[in-house]
C-alpha cells in the first residue's frame, strides 16, 4: 500500500472510531508517524481526503449495483447486494453520521453527491424492476421509485439512528446486520409465493450473522 492509500485507509478508520469532526489532519499524520507536511504533499486538506474517500464509496456502489438481467439468478443478485450493503454501511459509517456537515463544507463534493445519488436512485429502481421481472416481487412500476427511495433512506439513516439511541454513540457489526434485515423486510413486503421461501432463507441467514457478529460489550 502506497503512502496515499495508507492516509486514506487510516483516515477512514479514525473517522469511524472517533467521528469525522473530532479528527484533524494532524491526528491522521500523527497516527501514521509522519509530519503534517508530508501528509499535505499528498492531500491539500481534510476535505481533499474526504473527496477521495467518497470516490471509493461511489466506486463500490457502481461496481456492486448492476442491473438484473432476465436470465440472471435474481436471488444471487439480491444476496450480493445485501452483502455489499453490509460492507458499505460498516466501512463508511462515519460518512452517514455526519453527512450534512461534511457536504456543507465542500460545495464541489455536495454537487458530486447530489449527482451520484440521482444515478444511484435509478440503479436501485432497476434492481427492483429486475426482481419484479424475475417474478421475485410483485410491484407496480410507479411504486418501484418509491420503494427505491425508502431503501436508500433506510441505508442512509440506519447507523445515525442506532448511534443516537445509544449513550456511548458506538456502533457494532451486529447493528449493521440488523440494518440489512430492515432492508430485506422492505423487499419481503412485496414477495411473491414463488420467492417467499428464499426470502425467508435470506432472513434466516442475516439473523444468524447478526447473532454471530461482534456486539458491544
Amino acid at each position: 500500500m502506497n503512502t496515499k492509500d495508507k492516509i486514506i485507509h487510516t483516515s477512514i478508520s479514525l473517522f469511524n472510531e472517533h467521528g469525522e469532526r473530532a479528527i484533524s489532519t494532524n491526528h491522521i499524520a500523527s497516527h501514521l508517524g509522519m509530519s503534517p507536511g508530508n501528509l499535505y504533499y499528498h492531500f491539500k486538506n481534510k476535505e481533499d481526503i474526504i473527496r477521495h474517500i467518497f470516490a471509493l464509496y461511489s466506486e463500490h456502489l457502481h461496481t456492486h449495483f448492476k442491473p438484473i438481467e432476465v436470465n440472471d439468478d435474481a436471488f444471487d443478485h439480491l444476496t450480493a447486494y445485501l452483502d455489499s450493503l453490509f460492507e458499505l454501511m460498516w466501512r463508511y459509517h462515519f460518512f452517514y453520521d455526519n453527512l450534512g456537515d461534511i457536504l456543507s463544507r465542500d460545495e464541489n463534493l455536495k454537487k458530486a453527491y447530489i449527482d451520484f445519488q440521482a444515478t444511484l436512485l435509478e440503479q436501485v429502481r432497476q434492481v427492483i424492476l429486475g426482481l419484479r421481472d424475475n417474478e421475485m416481487i410483485a410491484i407496480q412500476e410507479q411504486d418501484a421509485l418509491e420503494l427505491a427511495h425508502t431503501l436508500k433512506l433506510t441505508v442512509s439513516f440506519w447507523t445515525p439512528y442506532i448511534k443516537a439511541r445509544r449513550l456511548s454513540g458506538n456502533l457494532a457489526e451486529q447493528d449493521i446486520y440488523h440494518g440489512i434485515l430492515k432492508v430485506l423486510a422492505l423487499f419481503r413486503a412485496y414477495s411473491t409465493e414463488k420467492s417467499m421461501l428464499k426470502m425467508n432463507q435470506l432472513r434466516e441467514k442475516y439473523t444468524q450473522l447478526a447473532e454471530q457478529a461482534p456486539a458491544l460489550a
